[in-house]
């Protein structure tokens, strides 16, 4: 990957590769996601690029973007921290070999549980509500926290074109508000009746927010520090947590927006934040993994209705949960590829592609203009590398399927790691409640 654009011929000698190499098979292997882990190095070092050197910055990918252990061990070794919002993220993040002092803990709904855990860890924790900061409070009884602790800040500065993304509207269920005269004065006294309160968190919000309007909620943040170091008569915080959620262009394979492009804007709005008062954190997480990752599935059977022609593929909703019902919001691209792998290159036919869930919306693309798919073909599903085959839907018993990571030699070799197996599809799975007792399964059929 070169910064700017994700090579479409590098996904498809992968996936002729996994097709060669048996990842992929009619028969054993229907479905299957892939990570470009030589894609993942270079974004990350794009962000690490992107803002000054002379700054103390952590770069936490946000876990539930990609939560497998072996794709936050890969971040981890590249130096990046990680943010998680729940107890199974933190012990997700510990076994893929993240410090404490790497971890950054958000979330609205924090238990008594997970917070003593934190706090005994020293990872550092975002306070998102006045009831939690009580909570902590009770817990430290007087001593002097080992974790760094900040509150998180809604800056209130408006919303984006997804309303589920938006996180700074004036009713945001997350942080503090800021603009609400009482709150805000009430934050002012807890930060001045709780020193170790030393940072400061925003986020705006994702997928469809306008970087000017992500820049604007770091500026209300970066200001209100400034206000509490004025009224502490020093520099009380010293880090600002701004939150991650650089949007993707999910419409073709440039890689815009950049790091470069936000951070410029940040330095525009809020000085500040760069005068080296401040330490930095980020938690990007979709930036970072889904234009470096992939999903490939069969088209198992073609048929006509209204004179339309479906593919019925192994993909559909218990991977792309967000795309099959929301698909204004989440549309994905698709590409066609023979058997082996290869692009097909035939006329487009306006076609559906569906997937196998037993509802009429299973679909990941509607009236779609591909090559006439037909069974034994694959659909390829680019950017789909954070929260897609990471974050299964298990509707109808439908498994998981297997996950890898995957390097390219300078030689064109394509060496392939499993990540995650894929689920045995005639398994009860264990959220059916019946793990105990073996599920008859069908004669002679091998785990695919």
């Amino acid at each position: 990957m070169n910064g700017l654009t994700y090579p479409a011929h590098r996904r498809e000698h992968i996936l002729q590769a996994a097709v060669r190499q048996g990842l992929l098979d009619p028969e054993r292997s229907l479905l299957a996601g892939f990570i470009d882990l030589d894609g993942v190095a270079g974004t990350v070092g794009s962000l690490h690029a992107a803002f000054p050197g002379s700054l103390s910055a952590l770069h936490a990918f946000a876990a539930k973007a990609n939560s497998l252990v072996p794709v936050l061990a890969e971040l981890e070794r590249h130096g990046m921290g990680c943010e998680v919002a729940t107890g199974g993220e933190l012990a997700g993040a510990l076994a893929a070999g993240f410090p404490p002092e790497r971890i950054v803990f958000d979330s609205p709904v924090k238990h008594r549980t997970d917070l003593e855990w934190a706090l005994d860890l020293g990872v550092t924790i975002n306070v998102d509500s006045f009831q939690e900061l009580a909570r902590i409070d009770a817990i430290l009884a007087g001593r002097a926290p080992v974790s760094q602790i900040g509150v998180r800040v809604n800056s209130q500065v408006g919303g984006g074109a997804i309303a589920a993304m938006s996180t700074a509207t004036r009713t945001s269920k997350f942080g503090i508000p800021l603009s609400d005269p009482e709150s805000r004065r009430e934050l002012l006294r807890a930060f001045r009746e709780h020193p170790w309160l030393t940072w400061v968190h925003t986020h705006a919000g994702s997928q469809g927010c306008p970087l000017d309007l992500m820049a604007q909620g770091v500026a209300e943040a970066v200001a209100f520090a400034e206000e509490v170091n004025r009224a502490a008569g020093g520099p009380q915080v010293t880090g600002i947590d701004i939150g991650g959620g650089l949007p993707v262009n999910f419409a073709g394979d440039e890689v815009t927006p950049g790091f470069g492009t936000y951070v410029a804007l940040l330095a525009e709005h809020a000085p500040d934040l760069f005068s080296g008062r401040y330490a930095i954190v980020t938690e990007f997480g979709r930036s970072i993994l889904a234009k470096n990752g992939f999903m490939a599935a069969y088209v198992e059977y073609t048929k006509t209705a209204g004179g339309r022609p479906i593919a019925l593929t192994h993909a559909g909703v218990q991977v792309a949960t967000r795309t099959v019902f929301a698909p204004e919001s989440w549309p994905l691209r698709i590409t066609a590829h023979d058997p082996s792998g290869r692009a097909k290159h035939g006329s487009p036919v306006r076609q559906d592609i569906a997937g196998p869930a037993c509802f009429a919306g299973d679909l990941l693309a509607r009236d779609r203009a591909l090559p006439r798919l037909e069974p034994g073909d694959i659909v390829l599903l680019p950017d789909t590398g954070a929260y897609y085959f990471s974050t299964p839907f298990h509707y109808n018993s439908l498994p998981e399927p297997a996950v890898y990571g995957v390097r390219v030699g300078a030689d064109g070799g394509v060496a392939f790691e499993l990540f995650r197996p894929a689920q045995d599809p005639y398994e009860v799975p264990a959220q059916a409640g019946r793990t105990a007792v073996p599920a008859p399964r069908p004669s002679g059929l091998v785990r695919r």
